[in-house]
């Protein structure tokens, strides 16, 4: 796999037959993309468990809802978070944070969190993560279950999560558009 051939930084938007409960109606920022497989976190699955419940001093940074979102069915007894950093790239990525695509980055939580303070825009804590072995994301994708969209970066601090599965399909254009407003259930309709 060529880096041009990379997902990395891309989101993957679960198609409505997609029914696996881990990731019905999910979206999913690709993390890493090569060729030993695939590593993401679900952007729209928040958790009841408030981010200063299990993370001291990071609550502050974290978006609303600051609350921990679950990443995927892999690790979830450990944690990543994701930020991005308002404006253009400096020199200079900030300590403890590494670039994954644009201004979306990894925080490493082990750091302190007052180091970043002044450069964090939407933090976003995630217990567990969602993997795919080497070359079972690209099946998926070749089987129709999921839709490899453009990210942005208020993707990862969406105010109103449960919304972000139908908002990044609204946003496409063509027939990705028009499935925005696929219902819940179709027997229903």
């Amino acid at each position: 796999m060529t880096a041009a051939s990379s997902h990395t930084g891309r989101l993957l938007v679960a198609a409505p037959v997609l029914t696996d409960p881990n990731f019905a109606r999910s979206v999913v920022l690709l993390l890493d993309h090569d060729a030993q497989g695939a590593l993401g976190v679900v952007l729209n699955r928040p958790t009841p468990v408030a981010v200063n419940d299990v993370l001291d001093g990071w609550a502050q940074l974290a978006g609303a809802p600051s609350v921990v979102f679950q990443g995927g069915p892999v690790g979830l007894d450990s944690a990543l978070a994701v930020a991005v950093i308002p404006g253009e790239p400096g020199p200079e990525d900030p300590l403890g944070w590494r670039r994954v695509h644009g201004a979306i980055g990894l925080v490493d939580l082990e750091a302190p969190p007052q180091v970043l303070a002044g450069e964090l825009g939407g933090l976003r804590v995630f217990a567990g993560y969602s993997g795919w072995t080497p070359g079972q994301l690209e099946a998926e994708i070749a089987e129709g279950a999921w839709y490899l969209v453009d990210a942005e970066p208020g993707d990862i601090s969406c105010l109103r999560p449960e919304l972000l599965w139908r908002a990044v399909l609204r946003r496409q254009r063509g027939a990705l558009a028009m499935l925005a407003t696929y219902p819940e259930d179709p027997t229903l309709n």
